[in-house]
């Protein structure tokens, strides 16, 4: 399943698979991504804590109610998963994933208040309860329909803004606060997962050709709004650039190439096995953009990004990312 190999068995292990705790820092690369944006540094540190909290609450909270909702599919698709199997009881996994849901919620409140709270300290509840919505709405919803992928991609829009909530308000163009700058990245990366949702679609079955190359495409559409980062840093963010424009658009070439490339692979062979590795490269390459965004505004903690991807693969040898 999704090329992981034989995981250990245990009540835990079933919980992290439950949970795709190995996206988990995916989750975190968002909204930390979000937050270099608007500050310089991790202060406050209760803040930022309570935002990552937020996060990892939320997507937690999503990957349970997503097996919670689909277990009938489930149980003809993927009967080895914890729900179906048997390991995890249905009414059990129901009220963790609300837990994780009101938790995360909650998280998301409180950071805009943690001393000392920015103006507009409601915008963080606000953005987390955005997300919130999001969630349940995909999984109690869309999920099925045409809509569902972007969807998932509005819940990663909202992740982004949900780190750069704890900023100052920014005094020109805005959206509740949100300079054009912060709005670009959320959307870069909102349309980005979009494309990797609809790419996912029919991972458990044969994928369309058609359909997984209209995903990628969409893919490179999102790492395109996200190369405009540049720009309108330049323009409204008033923050001094470590990458020239030419340099930016190389390196997020770069990592492109390694998406598109994986992605064409199953392309090519459409069986579950080559689109369910496509995906994982997809969503673990998220971390490596969200790095790659706050290389251009704050040097060395771009490195504690990328840090994130180590967790994400040693989970990931055991725990199935999809």
């Amino acid at each position: 399943m999704n090329g992981v190999s034989k995981p250990p068995t245990g009540g835990l292990w079933d919980y992290l698979r439950l949970m795709r705790v190995s996206n988990l820092f995916t989750a975190v690369a968002d909204v930390a991504m979000g937050y270099f944006l608007v500050r310089p540094d991790v202060t406050p540190v209760g803040g930022f804590v309570l935002v990552v909290a937020a996060s990892c609450l939320l997507y937690s909270a999503g990957m349970v109610l997503n097996d919670v909702f689909d277990i009938a599919r489930d149980r003809r698709e993927r009967p080895e998963r914890p729900i179906p199997s048997g390991r995890i009881a249905w009414t059990t996994a129901r009220r963790l994933g609300w837990s994780l849901w009101v938790g995360g919620l909650m998280c998301g409140w409180a950071a805009g208040y943690w001393p000392p709270s920015p103006p507009l300290a409601w915008r963080s509840g606000v953005v987390a309860l955005g997300l919130a919505l999001g969630i349940v709405l995909y999984n109690g919803v869309l999920k099925a329909t045409a809509a569902g992928p972007l969807m998932m991609g509005t819940c990663r829009f909202f992740n982004v803004l949900l780190g750069a909530s704890l900023g100052l308000p920014f005094m020109g163009p805005h959206l509740m606060g949100f300079g054009p700058h912060h709005v670009n990245a959320a959307l870069g990366i909102g349309l980005y997962i979009t494309g990797v949702t609809y790419f996912a679609t029919h991972e458990a079955g044969i994928s369309r050709r058609a359909a997984l190359a209209a995903a990628v495409g969409l893919m490179v559409l999102g790492i395109t709004v996200l190369g405009w980062v540049h720009r309108t840093i330049t323009e409204f963010g008033a923050v001094e650039l470590t990458l020239s424009e030419p340099f930016w658009w190389l390196l997020l070439a770069m990592l492109a190439m390694t998406i598109v490339r994986r992605c064409l692979v199953a392309v090519v062979r459409p069986e579950p096995l080559q689109v369910q590795l496509a995906v994982r490269h997809a969503l673990w390459s998220l971390i490596m953009l969200d790095a790659a965004v706050v290389l251009l505004v704050r040097d060395l903690y771009s490195l504690g990004i990328v840090a994130l991807l180590i967790p994400t693969m040693i989970l990931g040898k055991w725990v199935a990312s999809t």
